[in-house]
This record gives structure tokens, sequence and C-alpha cells, in this order.
């Protein structure tokens, strides 16, 4: 029995589908682990190889053949130290989430996931096949239990692997951020812990992919639940762990750093932030163009936008029209000049005239209504559009949750785009996060935060015309989207039943807008993408 073990766990930003990246960056970080840090092992997050999720790239034969080379590149590179590498295991006509032991060029040993998550932004049921075996390794006389990502979440697994004598745990993850998530992920480990008593290694990945964001947070307990090594979150790295025995021979983790827990408008910020770089950076664009309203909600937007991309990346424009007040000019030049970035100011005033010049005979006897309000959404729609096109930047679109949630936003208009940045956060959580990013220096002018908010798009409009006060609207969205509370659920904590009524009559209305809706980072535990499957047409009356 030896007495001392030492880990690398590999918190990594990997690209779906890239195979043969993802599979570059297993061997030279296994390397530099043995290399830098002389380690036994490097572990790796959840299907590495492949990228998580994969969804139905997993069906094609050709990225079966990718990921079977994949692994045997793996096993005949890295051979100086050992390697635990998530990957997707074909095996006849079933898939599993496996996790394969690398060691002196052979697999020594492979574990299938028992635990497939079929909830929230999860459907790993469409794909693989539950394994039902647990795996014990030993390396310089540990025995380790290894589980993947929701083996830790059930009690099953772990009580397994400690029956078969496991002495520590190594969990392979792919958990996706969203607020307060890793307080219930350190929540639930402990739990386990407390019915095995052993340490638990987790390894998380960090990174955009589509709307979900890996946020990393990895880290190590010991066998009383104690918190003994954090990485820090949103950032890639290589972080060595010890083990050593007691004097009663139990393995007992080594204390490292412990990245402080983020205040929650700080990992929102940064989910936001890293989402937006890697969805502009993974599809290869030049940079972003956005529109610049002298709004609260596009002002955060681009400073989203630069803080993920660099300023000499970001191009905003304004679009004013006869019904934008000469503080929305003032204050979105200065925005964009306090961030500097490219700025243009295009009126959209000759379009809208010619639209309602060429529509007059139809409008014939019509009173002007939303009709003409959404025309002017499209008008800067075209030039944006026009804008993405000729230069190659993808165009962000700069709508809140709120707005989704109600159907506040034209389709065709300033619904369109490639993604939504903001698309997740209530318009309270915009105020708070606009306040938090003016924490690390000004960049919202203050009378944006301080004005109601207005679309501008007739005389003296307000959104306070067409919904109720945020401040009632957004804990009613809440409780609905992301609680499914009923009407009388919802009225019980103290809102009006009518009001209630009319917000969620005009969520349901909404749906067809928000299939067409461009992805956005998902920070909520319920968010308008993977984990929102409502029926377009329903007949469901509350």
């Amino acid at each position: 029995m030896t007495n001392h073990l030492r880990f690398a766990l590999a918190q990594l930003n990997l690209l779906v589908g890239d195979v043969q990246g993802n599979t570059a960056r297993v061997i030279s970080t296994a390397h530099r682990a043995r290399a830098d840090l002389a380690c036994d092992f490097v572990v790796f997050p959840e299907l590495t190889l492949s990228g998580y999720p994969p969804e139905d790239l997993l069906f094609h034969r050709g990225f079966q053949r990718q990921v079977e080379e994949a692994l045997d590149s793996v096993r005949r590179e890295a051979v100086d130290t050992g390697v635990i590498v998530g990957y997707p295991e074909y095996s006849g006509y079933a898939i599993y989430n496996s996790a394969a032991v690398l060691a002196g060029g052979a697999i020594a040993a492979n574990h299938r996931k028992s635990e497939l998550p079929n909830y929230k932004v999860f459907d790993e049921k469409r794909y693989f096949k539950a394994g039902a075996q647990p795996t014990i390794i030993e390396r310089n006389g540990f025995h380790i239990g290894l589980l993947v990502c929701e083996d830790i979440w059930e009690p099953g697994p772990a009580q397994m692997a400690r029956a078969n004598g496991a002495e520590l745990l190594v969990v392979l993850n792919a958990s996706p951020y969203e607020i307060h998530k890793q307080r219930e992920r350190e929540s639930i480990v402990r739990g386990r812990i407390e019915e095995v008593k052993l340490p638990v290694i987790y390894v998380n990945s960090v990174g955009g992919q589509d709307e979900l964001v890996f946020d990393g947070n990895s880290f190590v307990m010991d066998a009383n639940g104690s918190l003994v090594m954090r990485a820090p979150a949103f950032e890639e790295g290589i972080y060595p762990v010890d083990f050593t025995r007691d004097d009663a021979g139990r393995a007992i983790p080594v204390p490292a750093p412990v990245a402080p827990e983020l205040a929650d408008e700080a990992s929102i910020y940064r989910a936001l932030v890293l989402g937006v770089r890697d969805y502009v950076n993974k599809h290869g664009f030049p940079g972003v163009v956005m529109g610049l309203s002298g709004g609260v909600d596009s002002a955060l937007t681009l400073a989203i936008a630069v803080d993920a991309l660099g300023a000499e990346r970001v191009h905003a424009v304004m679009m004013p029209s006869r019904y934008t007040s000469s503080m929305s000019l003032q204050d979105a030049q200065a925005q964009a000049r306090s961030l500097g970035v490219k700025y243009s100011v295009i009126s959209i005033e000759g379009m809208f005239e010619a639209t309602l010049a060429a529509l007059k005979d139809e409008f014939a006897g019509t009173k002007p209504d939303a009709t003409e309000e959404n025309i002017q959404s499209r008008c800067r729609m075209l030039l944006l559009m026009g804008i993405s096109n000729k230069t190659g930047r993808m165009l962000l679109t700069t709508g809140n949750k709120s707005e989704m949630a109600v159907g506040y936003a034209t389709l065709y208009g300033d619904m369109a785009g490639g993604f939504a940045p903001i698309k997740d956060c209530s318009k309270t959580l915009v105020y708070r996060l606009a306040n938090y990013r003016n924490s690390l220096g000004p960049v919202v002018p203050q009378r944006v935060i301080d004005r109601p908010p207005s679309a501008e798009l007739r005389h003296d409009q307000k959104d306070s015309d067409s919904l109720p006060p945020y401040e009632v609207l957004d804990p009613i969205l809440e409780a609905f989207i992301e609680s499914d509370l009923s009407v009388d659920e919802i009225v019980a904590r103290g809102f009006e039943r009518a009001t209630v009524g009319r917000v969620l009559d005009m969520v349901k209305r909404n749906e067809y807008k928000r299939r067409q809706a461009p992805p956005g980072v998902r920070v909520s535990r319920r968010a308008f993408g993977r984990d929102w499957r409502y029926p377009i047409t329903n007949g469901y009356r509350r």
C-alpha cells in the first residue's frame, strides 16, 4: 500500500463535434499534466471526445468512426500518465455515455453511466443505454470508483462503488450553469458523502455550447463532506489534487486552493460573457453588429459583447425614427464612445415613410396601431441584417426574458438575429446586471437605468402602457415559467387574479414567436429553449 496519489482535474472548454480537436486537447493536456505536475491520473469531463451535448451527431456513422479512432489515439499517445476520459461508447446498436481509463497504452477499464437524466435540458434517454455495473480501478494502491455526472445525483451508483471496494470517487461531469447551480451540486455531493463516507473528485466542463454554458467549478470534498478544493468558475485550467492516507489507512485529499463562490450578478454576467464569446468564436464570426437604442437592454448587451469580444469586434448602430428622443441619441452615443466600439447612426425615417406610402391604399380607413410600430422595428432589422450580410458579423438581438415571455417584441423585427445574449434575463435582472457592470467601471449611463423603459415606437410610449410594472410582471412570470405554478397558486402570492390571467394568456398566445427566436444564454432554472416545450397550438385553459 502506497501513501500518495496525484490527480490533475482538466477543466476544459471543448467543441461539440470537433472530435479531432478535442482529442488533441486531451493528449496535450495529459502530457502537460505529467511533465509539469507529475500526475498519476488526469481526469477529463463527461463526453470529452465528442463534446457535450453531441445530440443527433451520435447517430452519424462517420461520427462513430471518428470517436473510435480518437479513443485509440489517446490510448497510443498518452502513455506517460493515466487518463480518465469521457466518450460515447458504441457497442452493437447501443450507445453508452462512458468513461474510459487509459494507462500504459491499454484500456484498463471502462465505466458506463447508469443514471441517464431526462429532464430540463437533458435528453439522454433518446441516445444512450444505461450501464448497470460499478467500475473500480487501482492505482498506487488506491481503489477508485468511477461515476459519470448523474450517477452522483442518485444514491445507488456511489453505494455500489463503495460496496465493491472504492476508497474514493471520481465523477466526470458536463453540468451546465444556472443560477445557484454550484450550491446545488455541492449539496448533492455532500449528501452522497454522508451515505458512503468517501471523498469525491468532481470534474466539470467549462465553456459555451449554443444556449448552454458550462461553468467549471470543479471541486474536491473529503469524506466528511468538507470542501478542500474548488477550481475557478468560467476558466479553463488543470488543477492538481493530492491524496494521502491517514493513520487508519483511509484516502485523504490534501487541501488545495478553494476559489471563492461568485455573487449572483457576477456569476450570471460571466456566464453571459462566456456564452457570447464562445458562440461567436466557435462559429468563426469576425465580430458582431447590434442595434443600440438608448435603452437599458441594448446598453447591457453592448457591454456584454465588448467584454466578450473586445471593442474592435463590435459594431453598434443607432437607428432613430421620428419617435426617438434626444436623450436616447445622447445616451447611445455616450455609451458607444465610452466602450470604444464602431458606432453608426442611420435614420429609418425614409424607409418608414416609403413603407407607409406603399401600403397607403391597404391601410386606408384604419387608424395607426401596433402595425406601424412593427414596421419601424422591421426597418431596423433590414439595416442590421444588411450590415451583417455585408461584413460577416453576426447580429446580436437585445430582447430580455420578460419581453420574450409576453410577446412584447416584433417577429422579423427586433427579434431577428443570430444570438440573444439576455434572452433568459428578466427585465428586473437586466437592471441588476447593468448596475453590477457599472460597479466594475461605468459603461451604462445612469439615466438609461433610471428612465422609464420605452420602445419609442409611438409618441410618449412607455412599456407600462402595454404591460404590468416589471416588479409585478417578473415574479408572475418566474412563478409560471420556472415553478409551473397554477393561477390560484400565483394569486396566493399576493397578485391580482385579473393580472395573473392576463399575463399567462400573453405567454400562451406568443409561443409561436418564441419558436422563431434565436438561441440565447441559459442562466435561469428554466429558459425558453431546450427545457421549454409548450405546444404552439393547444386548447388548455387555465
